[in-house]
C-alpha cells in the first residue's frame, strides 16, 4: 500500500472513473456527462508530487496545471457552481454570453479546461507508451509531447522539454513510483487507467469541437 500523502495511480484511476457517469444524455446525441469536481482530484498534492519528483520539466507541467486547476475550482465553488457541474453544462452557461464574449476572457472555464484537455492528451500517450513496455522512456514521453503539447509551445520551450526528458527515470523507476505494487500489477492498472482518460479526453474533444472551442486564446 502507498504511504500516507504518497502518489498512488489507483486513486487517479479512480479520479477519472468518477468524472465520467453512468447515465448518458441521449437527448440530441449529447455526450456522457463530464462531472467537473472529480476532473480536479487527479490533480491532488500526492499527484502533484509525483510529477515534480521526475525533474524540472514536469513540475513545470504541474505548476502549468495546478494553476489552471485551482481557478476551474474557483468556477465550481463560486456564486454559480451550479452552472460548472459537468462540463456539459460550463459549456452552456459560458456561451449564453455569446462566442466572442467567451473568447475575450482569459479566467473562463472553457479556456481553462481547453488547457488542461491538451495536457491530458500528452498525459494519456505518455502512459500508453510505459504500458507499451518501451524501456527507453526519453523516446516515450518525447513522442507523447510532439503529438500533443508541443504544438503550443513557443520553440524554446519545445527545444528545453526535449533536452529535460533525456534525463528522465527508467520505466522499471516509473512504474515503482505508482505505488500499486510490483511491476506488473502497475502495468495492469495502466491498463485500467488509460480507457477513463482516454474516455474523460474523447468526450472533451468531442463537445469542444462541436461548440468550435478548441482553438480559443
Amino acid at each position: 500500500a502507498a504511504a500516507a500523502g504518497a502518489f498512488s495511480l489507483r486513486e487517479v484511476l479512480e479520479a477519472f472513473q468518477r468524472c465520467v457517469t453512468e447515465q448518458r444524455e441521449r437527448s440530441g446525441g449529447n455526450p456522457c456527462p463530464l462531472l467537473l469536481p472529480p476532473l480536479c482530484n487527479p490533480l491532488t498534492p500526492p499527484s502533484r508530487r509525483f510529477l515534480q519528483s521526475l525533474g524540472t520539466v514536469f513540475s513545470f507541467i504541474s505548476k502549468d496545471a495546478v494553476a489552471k486547476v485551482s481557478l476551474l475550482e474557483g468556477h465550481c465553488g463560486g456564486r454559480q457552481g451550479q452552472q460548472y457541474v459537468s462540463l456539459q453544462s460550463m459549456v452552456r452557461h459560458e456561451l449564453a454570453a455569446g462566442p466572442a464574449a467567451l473568447r475575450a476572457r482569459s479566467d473562463s472555464g472553457c479556456r481553462t479546461v481547453l488547457r488542461l484537455h491538451r495536457a491530458l492528451r500528452w498525459l494519456q500517450l505518455f502512459l500508453e507508451g510505459l504500458r507499451s513496455g518501451d524501456s527507453r522512456t526519453s523516446v516515450v514521453c518525447t513522442d507523447a509531447y510532439n503529438a500533443s503539447l508541443a504544438a503550443y509551445h513557443p520553440w524554446v520551450v519545445r527545444k528545453a522539454a526535449t533536452v529535460a526528458f533525456c534525463a528522465l527515470p527508467s520505466r522499471d523507476a516509473f512504474l515503482e513510483i505508482m505505488n500499486v505494487g510490483a511491476r506488473e500489477e502497475a502495468v495492469a492498472m495502466l491498463g485500467e487507467a488509460i480507457p477513463y482518460i482516454g474516455d474523460v479526453y474523447s468526450i472533451t474533444q468531442e463537445l469542444f469541437a462541436q461548440h468550435k472551442l478548441l482553438d480559443l486564446p
